[in-house]
């Protein structure tokens, strides 16, 4: 058998901790505010059978994370029209992995992503086929900790849940590697009929704080198809939040459309 064709020149693309390119005429708009990112190893073995065809788990010395990933989502607009301020505005939790194409593109992998509206929750699923999933969910603040809380309803698991306590701490001034590595993503790797799709996003700069878990219960790791996390977090951050924008989607997955 010959020997596989060597990567291209620069794959994959650098980390780096603003967006490579400007979206001018977003398909989506959407904010993230009170983020809290919960990551854990996992053998890249495990995560491969879940990502999309066209792409394998990005790994960083060769190690590879899943993400739980609890915020509110404010205001999703649709083009250029204002942001909704009810339908558009919820809790989400969401699992994700990381990923790389074969153009060398790095993006996310979203397995199930909870939320408590069930309109924007039927619409992504009916028209992006996004794993979307209704849920009972709020999130608290109580002085310096955030609790977020998630039941699910529909389509099951039924009862599948998380309930996550953090403490924010102090700013980052500097983000080490790992920490771009999981939070400068700018694009979504997905198959949507069939047919594998980048989805690119942009926004400002992350304001990155360490946060240390108070409580973390949950299982939607095991429910998206991973097996349990072992032991601590290798990873806890907190975020106020930024202003989202997403582009078109490129076929095939990892061409960055123009």
């Amino acid at each position: 058998m010959p020997p596989a064709p060597p990567p291209p020149p620069g794959f994959p693309e650098p980390i780096t901790a603003d967006p490579p390119q400007a979206i001018a005429r977003p398909l989506l708009t959407q904010s993230w505010l009170d983020l809290t990112f919960l990551h854990w190893a996992v053998d890249p073995a495990d995560a491969a059978p879940l990502l999309p065809p066209g792409t394998v788990p990005d790994t960083l010395d060769g190690v590879t994370c899943v993400g739980l990933v609890a915020f509110r989502m404010h205001r999703v607009g649709w083009l250029r029209l204002p942001g909704l301020p009810y339908l558009g505005t919820f809790p989400e939790t969401n699992v994700r992995l990381y990923s790389v194409d074969e153009h060398g593109c790095r993006g996310v992998v979203f397995l199930s992503l909870d939320a408590s509206r069930l309109l924007p929750v039927t619409v992504a699923r009916i028209g992006f086929r996004m794993p979307y999933l209704w849920s009972r969910m709020a999130v608290r603040h109580s002085g310096d900790t955030v609790t977020y809380t998630s039941s699910r309803r529909r389509p099951g698991p039924r009862g599948a849940h998380s309930r996550i306590t953090v403490r924010v701490g102090e700013r980052i001034g500097e983000p080490t590697g790992l920490e771009h590595f999981l939070t400068a993503r700018w694009g979504l790797h997905g198959a949507f009929f069939g047919r594998s799709t980048y989805l690119p996003n942009t926004h400002p700069r992350w304001s990155l704080h360490r946060a240390e878990v108070v409580e973390c219960e949950e299982d939607l790791v095991t429910a998206a198809g991973l097996p349990k996390p072992v032991g601590g977090p290798v990873s806890v951050l907190h975020s106020p939040g930024v202003p989202a924008r997403f582009g078109r989607p490129a076929r095939p997955a990892g061409i960055r459309p123009p």
